[in-house]
């Protein structure tokens, strides 16, 4: 038996490992996001053809297209979930309404997957459907394109507008990462909601060269974002220096048996 005190300081974990953690899930998670690139050629001119629907041919490019807008969606989720915890030490309303913007994004992208679902699988019915009739689908085809394509407008070309807005203002205050990251997005997101404004008034169409031009920027940074937190992580500052503190427990007495 051991007579006497010893003293052993007890922690959660490394709570810079932790924090290192959180950085490469969000990172990864970011990265994640830009899995749908590959539906510009897997849905062919399915955004302005609203004659899909009577066409012939397979429908699996699309419907693996559809999978890929899933997994994007779950993945923008994910950013937020993720980097809450972290950003909130900064501005709780902000970070809150990120979380929220993100969410209201993967909504709107699911609603965009569902229609094309019903578009593939009334494409589909129509070699079973005797005497359909093909004036209704043709308006409903159009329905179902046009569905798609607003929801691709507010929201995978709008809420990424307000992501950054909302991450990247919280991401410069607070130097987590590189200054000259967040504020890639704080000036592209301008140039991309005038897009999106003339897009939706029919001043420019959504599929353009306009459109593309405003796009980049936002795309740039939430690329540089990703991949700056998947491999350096987040950099020393005020918040994970509070952060650490935080979570390592003071030292305490053991009791000798």
């Amino acid at each position: 038996m051991t007579i006497g005190r010893q003293t052993a300081a007890t922690t959660r974990g490394d709570p810079m490992s932790a924090l290192r953690k959180t950085a490469l899930v969000a990172g990864i998670f970011y990265l994640i996001t830009f899995i749908s690139i590959p539906t510009l050629f897997l849905y062919g001119n399915l955004k302005t053809d609203r004659n899909f629907i009577t066409s012939s041919g397979s429908s699996t490019a699309v419907l693996w297209g559809a999978f890929l807008e899933v997994i994007v969606a779950l993945a923008g989720i994910g950013t937020a979930v993720t980097l809450f915890p972290v950003i909130k030490r900064l501005n709780e309303a902000m970070a809150l309404g990120f979380a929220a913007v993100r969410t209201l994004e993967a909504a709107m992208i699911f609603t965009g997957v569902l229609s094309l679902l019903t578009l593939v699988h009334l494409r589909e019915g129509l070699g079973t459907a005797a005497g359909a009739d093909h004036a209704s689908l043709l308006t409903t085809g159009a329905s179902l394109v046009s569905t798609y394509n607003g929801t691709l407008l507010l929201g995978q070309t709008l809420m990424p507008c307000m992501s950054a807005l909302l991450l990247g203002t919280l991401m410069y205050r607070s130097g987590l990462v590189p200054r000259a990251i967040p504020l890639i997005g704080l000036i592209g997101a301008p140039l991309l909601i005038t897009s999106t404004i003339a897009a939706f008034f029919g001043v420019i169409a959504q599929l353009s060269a306009w459109s593309a031009i405003a796009t980049l920027p936002v795309a740039v940074w939430e690329l540089s974002l990703g991949l700056w937190l998947t491999f350096k992580g987040f950099k020393p500052s005020a918040i994970t220096a509070g952060m650490a503190a935080a979570d390592t427990r003071p030292a305490r007495p053991v009791v000798p048996v």
